[in-house]
């Protein structure tokens, strides 16, 4: 599966994820061949780009819990924009606790992991995609870790608030290509905005600040160098990091592509005086990373296909190999 972006879409390009409109309604649906009007319909979305198999990559299975967490990702997303719009408007909360509630409901009590399916983003709704898959991947992890349910509403709300500060940055500066110095320090005004903004609509509820400020911290220190590891973090702090930067490196974006789960999931694993190895192991309880059917790329440069996942080291699956059908385990 490949990331592809709106402006090097071509006709006969198969769709790897459905599309839907804001209602829930299924547009184009898995391995349709994109034609011209196909690609045009996307371009009038306004989305940043789409997911595409490679031309020998067979579809992947896709489950009705699938198929359920694409159509919730669509019809949740509204409900947050509405939400987070208003308390930039009326620095006023009046849903987010309730929409924190159905994220947890449906997402914050599963005993099995789920298929994580990035959700097509465009420029108008990628901070509220962000937030939403943010809160879902904290509704998991909160629950394998057993955290208190006020922790985990606390941790839900936070993820579904924390970058309400890039709504206040000027909107030319967060859809350009590329950021300049000045870009990223008037996005970093606007964050630090947003955090006071937070403190103001949830002055009865401190922790929700604390778990995004610390959580803010824990990322930013991945590209300042800032050493951490003696800053006392609370759980939801160290559960959000971990689910901020996995959504952040596995969607589409702006900036760059999106990376694969199993890059992502490496950098953080190999980071741990960064993100914290309990939160970590939640996120791979919670979330499947290289299930069956799954289409992969080795170091060498082959294709092949999962087979089946290793529960014990999830990065080792059995795979088929697309060049002569063998199968190996790794």
């Amino acid at each position: 599966m490949l990331f592809v972006k709106r402006e090097d879409l071509k006709t006969g390009m198969r769709l790897a994820r459905p599309i839907y409109n804001n209602k829930g309604v299924l547009l184009y649906e898995r391995n349709s061949k994109l034609t011209a009007q196909g690609i045009e319909s996307i371009k009038n979305f306004g989305l940043i780009g789409i997911f595409v198999l490679e031309p020998a990559e067979p579809v992947p299975p896709m489950t009705q819990a699938d198929i359920d967490f694409e159509r919730f990702q669509t019809m949740c997303v509204f409900s947050i924009k509405e939400e987070l719009d208003r308390i930039v408007q009326t620095r006023r909360a009046a849903k987010m606790q309730i929409i924190a509630a159905d994220v947890i409901k449906n997402y914050g009590h599963l005993e099995q992991k789920i298929n994580f399916i990035q959700n097509l983003r465009s420029k108008e709704d990628f901070i509220y995609k962000h937030a939403l898959n943010v809160a879902i991947l904290c509704a998991m992890m909160t629950h394998v870790l057993n955290m208190k349910v006020d922790e985990q509403l606390e941790t839900v709300q936070s993820a579904l608030i924390h970058d309400i500060g890039k709504l206040m940055a000027p909107k030319g500066v967060m859809e350009k290509a590329e950021w300049t110095d000045a870009d990223r320090a008037q996005i970093r005004a606007a964050e630090i905005g947003g955090f006071d903004l937070i403190d103001t609509v949830y002055s009865s509820s401190p922790n929700i600040k604390r778990i995004c400020a610390q959580a803010q911290k824990v990322v930013a220190s991945m590209e300042t160098g800032e050493d951490i590891s003696a800053v006392k973090m609370v759980h939801g702090a160290k559960v959000l990091a971990v689910a901020e930067t996995f959504d952040s490196m596995t969607a589409m974006r702006f900036l760059g592509e999106p990376v694969s789960e199993v890059a992502a999931l490496k950098h953080l694993q190999e980071n741990p005086q960064i993100y914290d190895s309990k939160a970590v192991d939640a996120l791979i309880q919670s979330v499947s990373i290289l299930s069956p059917g799954v289409s992969v790329e080795l170091n060498t440069g082959e294709k092949a296909l999962v087979l089946s996942a290793n529960e014990q080291d999830i990065l080792r699956p059995m795979l088929l190999m697309f060049r002569d059908n063998s199968i190996i385990a790794l």
